[in-house]
């Protein structure tokens, strides 16, 4: 994505590149969810990280970051600074797309913020990374991820079989989310509101 989004506001939280200072929070994040993520995160169900892990971690997303290699970011409170989650954008897909990924911390599902979270990411991939195509993807069985795209816009395109392997170790179709550049003005997530900035702070247009 040139220019490279750091950060994106929307009314209620902040997402924005994660940053080594982060990891006690990233933590208490991670450890506080990993019985709601396990079955489909595949670091929820592995031992928790100490704080030197985390740090170590944040550090090399932050590498990636700066390298343009892959992009990773938080999602805080607006109110309170508390993580509430993370997600990325992921430019595995295929040059002129990305993809969306998100989780939520245990306390905060169901109030909107994946929604809010993938809306705002929707909105920088298209306007500021002018992205061709958006996609989501998520285990068939993942309900409450499978739920979030067709809020925002995006179209199930398809169903792939067994490609993705569960903690449990269980195959389990994907299901693939995406959005067209063509169709991203009527779209709903194009409503989100939302302000992005660089890596020095400014405003995006």
């Amino acid at each position: 994505m040139q220019p490279t989004v750091y950060r994106v506001e929307t009314p209620r939280i902040v997402v924005r590149c994660w940053s080594p200072e982060d990891a006690p929070r990233a933590k208490k994040a991670e450890d506080e969810s990993r019985e709601h993520l396990r079955h489909f995160m595949p670091w929820a169900d592995r031992a928790p990280d100490t704080i030197q892990d985390m740090i170590d971690k944040l550090r090399l997303f932050r590498s990636w970051f700066d390298a343009g290699e892959d992009f990773m970011f938080g999602a805080f409170s607006k109110i309170d600074g508390t993580c509430i989650g993370g997600a990325g954008l992921h430019p595995r897909v295929g040059k002129g797309g990305i993809e969306i990924g998100y989780w939520t911390h245990a306390d905060h599902v169901r109030k909107g913020f994946a929604t809010e979270t993938a809306g705002a990411l929707t909105r920088a991939a298209f306007e500021i990374g002018r992205m061709r195509w958006v996609e989501i993807r998520c285990a068939s069985t993942n309900t409450a991820s499978a739920a979030v795209p067709p809020k925002l816009g995006f179209v199930h395109e398809a169903t792939l079989k067994d490609r993705l392997l569960l903690s449990n170790g269980k195959p389990d179709d994907a299901q693939v989310f995406t959005m067209l550049a063509r169709d991203y003005d009527a779209s709903a997530a194009k409503r989100i509101p939302f302000t992005a900035f660089d890596a020095a702070g400014r405003q995006l247009a």
